[in-house]
């Protein structure tokens, strides 16, 4: 299963009349800085009608978690400091320690979200806000059998700052279920590309 060519026929499909152009010559007006809300180090691709994909892989300092994240956006002709995009990101944990009631067991979880995006940048100073929801299900390692799912709110903010080459990124991610709450991050970042 192709991944990038799956999202970039979702989001190709979704988008606005005024982000495809007539002609070459139009796409000057697009920057040349990457959008507000992309990692300095993920891959970007330029679609030829404006869109930029990224992809990253998702990890958790608690050792729990992994995943990816794929995001398509792209920065409309008539407002260049302003992106616009799409996110899809899919967790999955293993043995998560969680508390349930007065009992605490380990649970699996996994899931798919999506979220809009929509950053501004202003010079070298960036700032974005993410919302969407995200689908999942959980499984216990007890002797209950108790599994349990559900659809939780995702809500995102961040920004990045540009120093010549030194970029910084602070991030923060969160989504609205209490058994998910190892998924909530707060993320700091220093990349100096060479």
């Amino acid at each position: 299963m192709n991944v990038k060519r799956i999202a970039t026929s979702l989001f190709c499909c979704l988008l606005p009349l005024s982000a495809s152009h007539a002609n070459d010559d139009e796409y000057d007006s697009y920057p040349a800085s990457p959008l507000a809300y992309t990692a300095p180090d993920s891959e970007l691709l330029q679609l030829e009608n404006g869109v930029i994909l990224e992809g990253s892989d998702l990890s958790g300092l608690d050792a729990y978690s992994s995943g990816f994240r794929i995001t398509a956006g792209f920065t409309p002709w008539y407002l260049p400091q302003i992106d616009i995009g799409a996110e899809i990101a899919y967790r999955e944990s293993d043995e998560v320690p969680i508390a349930s009631g007065v009992d605490s067991m380990l649970m699996n979880t996994m899931s798919l979200g999506g979220a809009l995006v929509a950053g501004m940048r202003m010079g070298t100073f960036s700032i974005y806000a993410k919302s969407g929801l995200t689908e999942w299900r959980g499984e216990t390692h007890s002797p209950k059998g108790v599994d349990d799912s559900g659809t939780s709110m995702l809500h995102g903010v961040g920004a990045s700052v540009r120093v010549n080459r030194l970029i910084s990124r602070l991030e923060y991610e969160r989504i609205d279920a209490p058994t998910l709450s190892h998924l909530n991050q707060l993320s700091a970042s220093l990349h100096l590309p060479f």
